[in-house]
């Protein structure tokens, strides 16, 4: 009789340490997707603040094309909210606006020799380039961290354990049809 309650009591005691093991691995990929999330902020907000810099860069140069520069500030805006607002849905079609905005304003600056030799416009330009990639690399990394924690709240026996504390299903940062395939040049050259 006293040994099963022995038993009985180490079963218990084993079973509340899986259930807080699952729940602190629940809890760091919850925190990992944050991190990941505050990782591509950073990055969006640095890239935010230097579109304003490239758009009255090419205005001195670009008298001709407004449309170009709106749409590149349009888009900026649309990201800056869906950003703020923490809507990935937008923040992807927003991403994608911008990014087909700023392949735009690329294309044609080639058609302002002077524009292309302007210190400024080759470091904006780089720069935003750097920040696109880096943008890139950790949207990746934040979906990966998203995929883990979906996986993992969907398992037997974590998803007993998820559902009892609430974790939910997270949204992946996912960019257009169009941002994902390779842009016509030949449409923005227009030939």
């Amino acid at each position: 009789m006293i040994i099963a309650g022995f038993v009985l009591l180490g079963l218990v005691i084993i079973a509340i340490g899986y259930v807080i093991l699952i729940y602190n691995r629940l809890v760091n990929l919850k925190h990992e997707v944050a991190r990941a999330w505050s990782n591509i902020d950073v990055l969006l907000k640095q890239r935010h603040d230097e579109l304003p810099k490239l758009v009255e860069t090419c205005k001195q140069y670009m008298r001709h094309e407004q449309t170009t520069l709106e749409s590149v500030m349009r888009a900026r805006a649309n990201v800056s909210s869906a950003r703020e607002q923490h809507d990935l849905r937008a923040l992807g079609d927003a991403e994608s606006r911008l990014r087909q905005g700023l392949v735009q304003l690329f294309a044609t600056a080639e058609a302002y020799p002077d524009l292309k030799a302007n210190s400024a416009f080759r470091s904006l330009e780089a720069r935003i380039t750097s920040l696109e990639n880096a943008i890139a690399d950790r949207r990746e990394f934040y979906n990966d961290c998203v995929n883990s924690n979906n996986i993992r709240i969907e398992e037997f026996p974590d998803i007993l354990i998820a559902r009892f504390f609430g974790f939910e299903s997270l949204d992946l940062l996912e960019f257009s049809d169009q941002e994902l395939s390779d842009p016509d040049l030949r449409g923005l050259f227009g030939a």
